[in-house]
C-alpha cells in the first residue's frame, strides 16, 4: 500500500526517550526517513536494567530467558558458557518468515517501536544494542521481513527476529535506495558494529507487538485523511445528483450527539456551500422529499467510522506507553514473566478499522452507481456516457469499485477471533494481530481507490449539469483533477484516469484543493 502523503513538516531526527513516542514521530521515521537518536535519559534507564540482568546471570535460581530456554523449552537450565549461543540460536531460528516482502515503512515502524521499548529500561538489553538499532534506522538500512510468520503472540516474533538478525550482521537487507545486499556488508559500509547478543537480549528484541502497532498507527494516519475525502466525495455526489444539503444542518445532528457525525456533516456543508447547482432546485417545483440513504446518511456512516478511528487511536496510545517484553525488569528490580506480549487489544481495533473502511467504501460505491443509472441520476446520460450505446462512459469504473468493495467485505472478517496453538501447547491462544494489520493495509489501499473513483465519477456528473456551476470547493477539486484528466467527452482509456484520481486522493491534493476554499476540514 502506498500511503497518503503527509503535508505537515516531519522532524529530521526523532529522539527516543524512556516515555512513549508520538504518532507523528512514528510516521516521521517510518514513512519519511527521519533519523533516530537515543536520549541520555533512555541510555541511563537501559544501563540500570542491564545491571539487574547481569546480577542474575550467575544466580542458581532459574530466570526465564537469562539462564533457561524459551517457550516450551523453558525448563532447561543453560550453562553460562552457552548463553551467547542461546541468544543467537533464538534469533536465527525465529527468523522464519516467508512470503512477500513487507513494506519498508512497516519494517522501520516496528524497529523504532522495539527500540522505544528497549529505551524504557524494562527489557535488560545493553546500551550498545539499543544504539545499534538507532544507527540502523538512521542509516536507512531496512531488514528484509516477510509477510507470513507472526501469530501475534508472543508478539510479532518472526518479523522482529528478521530485524534482530540484521543487527547481528546476518541476513538480507535493503539500503536506503532499495538495493538488496547482505546485512554484514551494509553494517560495515555504514560503520555499524554488528551486535553480539548477551544474556536476555535475543528475547528482548523479538517479544513485542511492534509490527501490528506500527501498521495500526500508519493506518490511523491514512484513515484520518481518507475520511475527510469521503466527506468531500459525498458532498460532490449529493450536489451532482441534485440532492439536498438540508439534512446536514447542525441542529439535526445535535439530536444524535456522536462527535464524528457532527464533524462529517459540517464538512459536507462546507464543501457544498454556495453551490449554484444546489440553489437551482431549491424551489417549490422540486418534488423530492428525501434522498436515498447513501446520500442522506453519509455523516452517520463516515462519522461512525471517524469515532472508531479515534477509539483505535486511544488503544494505540496506550500501547505506545507500554513496555512489552517477557520476562520484564520491573521498576523495583524484579525479573518477572508476564503476558503483556499478547496482541489481542491491538488486534481487535485493527479488525474494527477494516470493518468501518469496508462500510465507508460500500456507501461510496452506491453513490457512484446512482450517477450511472439514468432512472436515478435525475437527468444525466446513462452511465455518464457522451453518446450512450456508442459510449459506455463510467460503466466499468463502477465494476472496478464493486470488485474492491467485495474484497473489502472479505477483508472485514476478523482475524482476531482465530487462534492456532503453538509451541507444544505452551502458546495455546494467539491474537493473529499481525494478520489483522496486513489485511487492514489492503483495505485502506482499496478505500483510497474506491473514493477516487467516486471523485472521478462525481466530477463528470457535476460537469454534465452545465451551464450550472459547481460549488466553489467542489469546483476547486474538479479543477485539480482536470490538470491530469480531460473533461467530459467520448470514451477514453479509463485506467490511467482512475490512477490519476487515485494519486489526487493519495497525495493529499484533493483535500488541499478543497481546503484552499473552505479552510481546514474537521
Amino acid at each position: 500500500m502506498v500511503p497518503m502523503t503527509e503535508t505537515r513538516t516531519s522532524p529530521a531526527t526523532v529522539s527516543v526517550g524512556s516515555g512513549p513516542l508520538t504518532f507523528d514521530a512514528v510516521v516521521a521515521v517510518a514513512r519519511h526517513g527521519a533519523r533516530v537518536e537515543l536520549s541520555a535519559e533512555a541510555e541511563g534507564e537501559i544501563a540500570r536494567s542491564r545491571a539487574i540482568v547481569e546480577a542474575h546471570a550467575d544466580d542458581t535460581e532459574p530466570h526465564y530467558g537469562i539462564s533457561t530456554g524459551f517457550g516450551a523449552l523453558a525448563t532447561r537450565h543453560i550453562p553460562t558458557e552457552m548463553r551467547a549461543q542461546l541468544q543467537r540460536s533464538l534469533v536465527r531460528s525465529h527468523a522464519a518468515g516467508t512470503g512477500a516482502e513487507v513494506e519498508r515503512e512497516v519494517v522501520r515502524a516496528l524497529m523504532l517501536l522495539r527500540l522505544s521499548t528497549l529505551a524504557t529500561g524494562r527489557t535488560g538489553v545493553r546500551v550498545e544494542t539499543a544504539r545499534a538499532y538507532a544507527a540502523v534506522l538512521s542509516s536507512g538500512i531496512t531488514p528484509l521481513v516477510h509477510e507470513y510468520g507472526s501469530l501475534g503472540c508472543s508478539g510479532d516474533l518472526a518479523p522482529l527476529a528478521h530485524c534482530a538478525l540484521a543487527v547481528m550482521g546476518e541476513g538480507p537487507v535493503r539500503l536506503g535506495d532499495g538495493t538488496l545486499t547482505d546485512a554484514g556488508t551494509a553494517l560495515r559500509d555504514h560503520g555499524i558494529e554488528p551486535v553480539v547478543l548477551a544474556e536476555k537480549e535475543g528475547l528482548a528484541l523479538i517479544n513485542g507487538t511492534d509490527g501490528m502497532l506500527g501498521m495500526l498507527i500508519l493506518a490511523i494516519e491514512d484513515l484520518r485523511g481518507l475520511l475527510k475525502v469521503a466527506d468531500i466525495t459525498a458532498a460532490m455526489s449529493v450536489e451532482g445528483l441534485l440532492g439536498t444539503d438540508d439534512v446536514f444542518a447542525a441542529d439535526l445532528h445535535e439530536l444524535r450527539p456522536h462527535p464524528g457525525q457532527a464533524l462529517s456533516a459540517a464538512n459536507i456543508r462546507a464543501v457544498m456551500a454556495r453551490s449554484p447547482i444546489r440553489e437551482s432546485h431549491r424551489t417549490d417545483a422540486c418534488t423530492r422529499v428525501q434522498d436515498a440513504y447513501s446520500l442522506r446518511c453519509a455523516p452517520q456512516v463516515a462519522g461512525g467510522a471517524r469515532d472508531t478511528v479515534e477509539h483505535a487511536a486511544r488503544v494505540a496510545g496506550w500501547e505506545l506507553a507500554s513496555a512489552i517484553d517477557n520476562p520484564v525488569i520491573t521498576k523495583d528490580g524484579r525479573v518477572e514473566s508476564n503476558g503483556n506480549f499478547h496482541g489481542a487489544p491491538v488486534a481487535y481495533v485493527l479488525d474494527f478499522l477494516a470493518i468501518v473502511a469496508a462500510d465507508v467504501a460500500s456507501m461510496s460505491e452506491r453513490r457512484t452507481d446512482r450517477f450511472l443509472d439514468k432512472d436515478r441520476s435525475h437527468g444525466l446520460n446513462a452511465f455518464l456516457a457522451d453518446d450512450p450505446g456508442v459510449d459506455s462512459g463510467h460503466m466499468i469504473a463502477q465494476y472496478t469499485q464493486a470488485a474492491m468493495v467485495s474484497e473489502m467485505k472479505r477483508l472485514a472478517v476478523p482475524a482476531s477471533v482465530d487462534s492456532i496453538p503453538s509451541s507444544a501447547m505452551q502458546e495455546d491462544h494467539v491474537s493473529m494481530g499481525w494478520s489483522a494489520a496486513r489485511k487492514l493495509r489492503r483495505s485502506v489501499d482499496a478505500l483510497t481507490r474506491v473514493l477516487a473513483i467516486e471523485l472521478l465519477t462525481a466530477s463528470r456528473g457535476i460537469e454534465m449539469r452545465a451551464p450550472l456551476q459547481a460549488a466553489p470547493a467542489t469546483g476547486a477539486v474538479i479543477a485539480a483533477l482536470r490538470e491530469s484528466v480531460e473533461a467530459v467527452g467520448t470514451d477514453r482509456f479509463l485506467a490511467p484516469e482512475i490512477e490519476a484520481a487515485v494519486d489526487l486522493v493519495r497525495s493529499g491534493r484533493a483535500l488541499a484543493a478543497v481546503e484552499s476554499v473552505t479552510g481546514p476540514l474537521h
